[in-house]
């Protein structure tokens, strides 16, 4: 996937953070057994990987696959996708949904040939250019304090398991999936994990950033903010204190997803996020 991102579009193929977390953003850090089952990769005689077909959500499909390849393969993953990750309905028939970007034309012909149908879910991947843009300094509400994640700190991973869990109304994280995912994802970064500390210690906001040294790009993921603490600028203040640290590292391009969140792309624009892909859900009802 490194290897395809500097000759692909944006968000065509998954980003190393979508990976990572994945694989390690859980309880248990052994590998998942069900993944050989839902994970198919295509490679060249010579054995060079040019494809991947990965679960998402259940019944959701996504493809990977080197620009060079499409035409030969593409059309074959959709198959081995409908096969093995179509889930049942209730009058008994099977249904598969497949992320496609608006601007990917060629499968969306794929798709609507094999029966599939654009529906109105989707979301947006966004992009910024660093280049010479000025970053502001960011500046705090009175009260929080900015700071990075603490190594070995089992305190700060509670704290960021209660931000995620209240930020996207949500019960499952806890601080042991987040150690796993900080102590064994080889892209983790304790200094690129930023929080906006509240003055009772609890953490207000957190943004997570993983950069790709070999394109030298950052990825945003994730972003958000306690209902309690929201409208006071904290995430846009992590996220322009994201972007200073990214280009002194010498990132070149930064990347935010979203869904169709009015508030979380209005925010992404204000900080500088102007680029924008647009992304569907196909399904299939089979």
């Amino acid at each position: 996937m490194i290897e395809t991102y500097p000759i692909t579009p944006p968000d065509l193929n998954r980003e190393i953070r979508g990976w990572e977390g994945a694989r390690f953003h859980n309880q248990d850090a052994a590998l998942d057994p069900g993944w050989a089952a839902q994970i198919h990769l295509w490679e060249t005689e010579a054995g060079k990987l040019v494809g991947v077909v990965n679960p998402g959500g259940s019944g959701e499909a996504h493809l990977q696959v080197h620009p060079d390849y499409r035409h030969r393969i593409e059309d074959e993953m959709i198959a081995w996708a409908e096969a093995h990750l179509a889930v049942p309905t209730e009058d008994g028939q099977r249904r598969l949904h497949v992320c496609v970007m608006e601007y990917d034309v060629l499968r969306r012909c794929l798709l609507e040939a094999r029966g599939y149908q654009k529906t109105a879910w989707g979301g947006m991947s966004r992009r910024l250019r660093l280049g010479g843009q000025p970053l502001p300094e960011p500046a705090l509400a009175e009260g929080y304090v900015l700071r990075a994640l603490r190594p070995g700190d089992e305190g700060d991973c509670q704290r960021i398991a209660d931000v995620l869990n209240a930020a996207f109304n949500r019960d499952f994280h806890t601080a042991q999936e987040f150690h796993t995912f900080a102590t064994t994802a080889p892209s983790f970064r304790y200094d690129l994990h930023l929080v906006a500390e509240a003055p009772d210690g609890a953490f207000a906001a957190h943004v997570g950033i993983t950069y790709d040294e070999t394109n030298r790009r950052g990825i945003f993921e994730p972003v958000c903010t306690h209902p309690a603490h929201r409208r006071k600028g904290l995430a846009q203040a992590l996220m322009f204190e994201g972007l200073r640290r990214l280009k002194a590292l010498g990132a070149l391009h930064v990347y935010v997803g979203t869904g169709d969140a009015a508030a979380a792309n209005a925010l992404y624009e204000a900080v500088g996020f102007t680029e924008a892909c647009r992304e569907f859900i196909w399904q299939k009802i089979f």
